[in-house]
């Protein structure tokens, strides 16, 4: 049996999945969409999985989370429906219930936060609004796993026998039912044709929804005969048609709730919240503390805690890749092969296993932040910052993520409600200087501008956002016309973390950079060993100016003449870093034959001006190429990254080659 876990955001639905399913758990996507599809066995219940479903307050298609439940619900027909509710805020939260209800599936009602709810003063008539509602109620606490194994028996029972929503009909006589009736009387063998409970396809095109009009094979006649009852209605009741609907649902709420709760008082959660709240969304001092917090996020990852563990990590690599050296030695393997195995697999997986982490550290922190509810703060603060640029509040997580590492900030964009937002915040994010650059602007800032490295860094980093948002109004007026979405959340109560949680989630993303990035690096690594290796004949080569990696740097160097760094070890060096921006400065050192003082050899290859045009290059052009596997992967199409690789290229070209111009005139 299958069962779909629904809920609203922040109804701890995610904290009940755990529980449920344990470590049981795979995580993949919806067909044809980008959205996370998590799934996993119910623990202690033979062949029971369930589905969790995205959050979300409505099932209407505004966003793609709303049109993949929708369509999971109509399409996969599951045996059940699990609908965890905030006991907390059940008014809001029964609004979905209502059009969960309306698809006539086996459904369970779990009520979660209820010991919130005794604790505050409040009570909950369970089986009162199990009557009420027509479907099983059961009390929980996620977080405590309390009333879960409850909640298991009573899902496996309403599948097993069927048993659906005893209470069909929401309204009170009037011009809302007399429209959906009628209505649901007019579409009756077009919605049994297709397998669509009737009512809720009545309501679905009340709302107006143009894939119910198709789906139902309507011909225009029935069309305007429906649109005719709508207006009727709307005229007779003084509302709009989704004003009257959501009337309908609530006065419905609302007398259920009369019946069978006392609202608690406000608990000291939601006043501790409200207290907090005046500061970190002060409309003066939000913006610093946010940054505080996002600058001691990055601080901890990058120079203390990510940057320990990497280089925990890079010592035991590099203690195995001594031995495997030394054993293949003594082996006596052919050098080749050796050269294959050391300089090209353990350089390739190593290269990738440090960057790990540091992105679990990055997402601990994050999900922490996210856990406690501080990001949906952060949301609703910058959302009048990029609306003015073409974006809602919800990109600046992403676009903060970047300045770490630009995969897990394109993976990060899934999270956007809005399909254009979503797409421009994966072309915007790359613009956002990741920290494996830092090692090329630290070294060129010694090198030609010894004691500003401070401003360098400011610099660059300020350069790439001004640029983003420039690229942001381009597109916003050009290829991704139209206002973002309407930006509409809660705030919830601040609360501490789930552990369970947080874990899973740092799993999932260790788990998600490894399996999608891995082979995409160790393929490219091996591809520039052999080019290094070996000379157009395919002989070994000792100078690595006679190898391919050269012959290929040279074809490239034209480009960059025009930049003022026209020589071919500089466009080799670019080359590799697409690979991974740090082994910019380590190929330079390699081809100048200076590794250990790489500082020393720019100065033959560079002055302060190429240096100032090499460097807003490095920040402008293609990132890595795990981000644009993951661009890839996040836009469904080779072609696309490729076009957003190539176009960073273009970029990147332009602002330098105006940098360098007008520095020399300087």
């Amino acid at each position: 049996m299958i069962f779909a876990l629904a809920g609203n955001q922040n109804c701890g639905k995610t904290t009940l999945f755990n529980q449920l399913t344990g470590s049981n758990q795979h995580v993949g996507n919806f067909p044809g969409v980008t959205v996370d599809r998590k799934s996993g066995v119910i623990r202690g219940e033979k062949d029971c999985t369930v589905v969790d479903l995205p959050g979300i307050y409505s099932i209407r298609p505004y966003t793609p989370e709303e049109v993949v439940t929708r369509d999971f619900i109509l399409n996969e027909r599951p045996d059940g429906i699990i609908n965890i509710v905030d006991a907390s805020n059940i008014e809001r939260n029964l609004y979905l219930t209502l059009q969960l209800m309306e698809m006539q599936i086996p459904m369970v009602l779990a009520l979660n936060m209820m010991d919130e709810v005794r604790k505050n003063g409040g009570t909950i008539d369970v089986a009162g609004m199990s009557r009420a509602l027509g479907i099983p109620v059961v009390p929980i606490s996620a977080v405590k796993n309390e009333g879960v194994g409850e909640l298991v028996k009573a899902a496996v029972q309403t599948a097993k026998s069927r048993t659906l929503p005893a209470v069909k009909d929401f309204c009170s006589p009037g011009p809302v039912h007399r429209c959906i009736h009628a209505v649901a009387h007019q579409i009756e063998d077009h919605a049994q044709a297709a397998r669509i409970p009737v009512r809720f396809a009545a309501m679905k095109l009340i709302e107006g929804d143009p894939d119910f009009a198709a789906g139902l094979e309507l011909d225009q006649n029935e069309l305007e005969l429906i649109e005719h009852s709508v207006k009727e209605m709307e005229t007779e009741h003084g509302m709009d048609r989704n004003a009257a609907l959501a009337d309908m649902r609530y006065d419905f709420i609302e007398r259920v709730c009369r019946d069978t709760v006392v609202k608690c008082q406000q608990s000291k959660e939601r006043s501790r919240s409200e207290r907090i709240d005046r500061v970190v969304t002060h409309r003066i001092w939000a913006l610093p503390i946010f940054f505080g917090v996002m600058l001691a996020i990055f601080y901890l990852t990058f120079n203390v805690i990510g940057a320990f563990l990497s280089d925990l990590l890079a010592l035991g690599i590099d203690s195995l890749t001594v031995l495997v050296d030394e054993a293949l030695t003594d082996y006596g393997l052919n050098p080749v092969v050796h050269s294959l195995v050391i300089d090209g697999v353990f350089a390739g997986v190593g290269s990738v296993l440090s960057f790990l982490p540091i992105i679990v550290v990055l997402f601990f922190f994050l999900s922490i932040l996210e856990d406690t509810g501080y990001m949906a703060r952060v949301a609703f603060v910058m959302d009048q910052l990029l609306r003015k640029i073409g974006l809602s509040g919800r990109s600046i997580v992403p676009m903060l993520i970047g300045f770490g590492c630009s995969v897990p900030a394109i993976m990060s964009t899934r999270t956007l409600a809005s399909e254009r937002d979503r797409k421009m915040t994966i072309l915007l994010t790359p613009f956002m200087s990741c920290s494996a650059k830092i090692p090329i602007y630290s070294v060129f800032a010694a090198a030609f501008f010894p004691g500003k490295g401070g401003l360098v860094m400011f610099s660059l980093y300020l350069l790439g956002i001004l640029v983003g948002i420039l690229a942001a109004k381009i597109m916003g007026r050009t290829v991704y016309r139209g206002n973002p979405i309407p930006f509409v959340m809660e705030l919830p109560n601040y609360r501490f973390p789930s552990f369970k949680s947080v874990v899973h989630l740092c799993w999932d993303k260790a788990k998600d950079f490894l399996t999608r990035a891995f082979t995409v690096i160790f393929i490219a690594t091996i591809i520039v060993w052999f080019l290094q290796t070996f000379d157009a004949r395919l002989n070994l080569v000792e100078d690595s100016a006679d190898s391919l990696l050269a012959l290929v740097g040279a074809v490239a160097a034209p480009l960059f003449a025009p930049l003022g760094f026209g020589d071919w070890r500089v466009s080799t060096a670019l080359v590799t870093g697409f690979i991974a921006k740090e082994s910019v400065v380590s190929t330079l050192g390699v081809l100048t034959g200076a590794a250990g003082n790489v500082t020393a050899a720019l100065s033959g290859l560079f002055t302060p001006v190429t240096a100032v045009s090499f460097l807003s290059f490095t920040l402008l052009y293609t990132p890595c190429i795990a981000a644009i596997s993951a661009v890839r992967r996040e836009l469904g199409s080779g072609w696309k990254a490729a076009g957003v690789a190539a176009g960073q290229c273009v970029i990147a070209w332009v602002v330098a080659f105006v940098i360098y111009h007008l520095a020399l005139l300087f």
